[in-house]
């Protein structure tokens, strides 16, 4: 029984230290497919009167082409906005275009003249986006230009073609 659980012990030993090796070389060796950075946050600019307009936008990379964008206007109205988005290299070290789409929930208030009163308006709506988004280099800095055209489903049923923006954010990781 005894020599059972030393032996026990040495192979789980053996097995151990492989795994640790195996995780110091993936660590050591960056791969090709990895995005030019995993996290980012910063201020986006709108052109248009959309829902989600100037905003805050933090994005993560869940692997080297999906990841995912959060966008919160402040302001009126508030809005709160998520995208998944699928980026692809271009020739230039750091350029990539990416396409996607995702939905919306904005709050606003409005006069109503005939009432003679505030009234609070609640705003759905779907959102898709085709843009460059560039990394520098040698700074952690990303800027990205971008068209987000928004359909309204809840309170009016409108289209907002022209959402064009333009992001720099502050980058994390790699």
């Amino acid at each position: 029984m005894k020599k059972i659980i030393i032996g026990s012990f040495i192979l789980a030993g053996i097995f151990s230290s492989q795994l640790v090796s195996a995780q110091d070389q993936v660590i050591k060796e960056p791969s090709i497919d990895q995005p030019a950075y995993k996290m980012a946050i910063g201020i986006r600019l709108s052109s248009a009167p959309a829902i989600v307009n100037n905003s805050v936008s933090f994005k993560y990379f869940m692997n080297s082409r999906a990841a995912i964008e959060g966008l919160v206007s402040f302001g009126d109205p508030l809005s709160f906005g998520a995208l998944l988005e699928m980026h692809n290299p271009l020739s230039t070290a750091g350029l990539q275009w990416f396409y996607g789409a995702g939905g919306y929930l904005g709050f606003s208030k409005e006069y109503n003249a005939e009432k003679q009163m505030e009234e609070r308006k609640t705003y759905f709506g779907a959102q898709g986006v085709v843009g460059l988004d560039y990394k520098f280099d040698k700074i952690p800095l990303n800027l990205s230009l971008d068209w987000k055209p928004e359909l309204n489903l809840v309170q009016d049923i409108n289209f907002e073609p022209a959402a064009l923006g333009f992001t720099a954010r502050f980058t994390f990781g790699h």
